[in-house]
């Protein structure tokens, strides 16, 4: 790996992040949220039709969801632009070290809430956002 090939790595992982964020967004109105809750439906598989996007609850913290994973999808975006040739084994533990941050919580969170398919589901994330990260770069 280089580093040039990282540099560009981090501009995918910012994408599969941010990815999320409008599905979670449109979550937000009742008019647009069927992709949200068939999201929801398929992380917590098996697909069944029971999740719903009826509560003010969840269309609020769908909302949430959507501002969080913009922010972290920009932010690695921004690191690989503006840092990573600065410090770039530093940007590539920073952001390597969110991801897994990110995947023990969320996935221990969904095994609890009684959807661990979804921490399944992480593991592909987890590797197609990482990908080459986990090796340091030769410069």
């Amino acid at each position: 790996m280089t580093q040039k090939f990282h540099k560009f790595y981090l501009k995918v992982t910012a994408i599969v992040i941010a990815s999320f964020a409008p599905i979670f967004f449109l979550g937000t109105m009742q008019e647009t949220s069927e992709l949200a809750r068939f999201t929801l439906d398929l992380l917590s598989w098996p697909i069944d039709g029971q999740t719903t996007y009826a509560s003010p609850d969840t269309k609020f913290l769908s909302a949430l969801t959507g501002g969080f994973l913009l922010g972290w999808g920009v932010t690695v975006w921004m690191l690989a632009i503006f840092v990573y040739d600065k410090a770039p084994e530093e940007v590539r533990k920073t952001v390597l070290f969110g991801l897994v941050s990110w995947f023990v919580l969320d996935s221990a969170g969904s095994i609890a809430s009684g959807n661990p398919s979804n921490a399944l589901f992480n593991v592909f994330v987890l590797l197609i956002g990482v990908g080459p990260l986990w090796i340091p770069a030769k410069k």
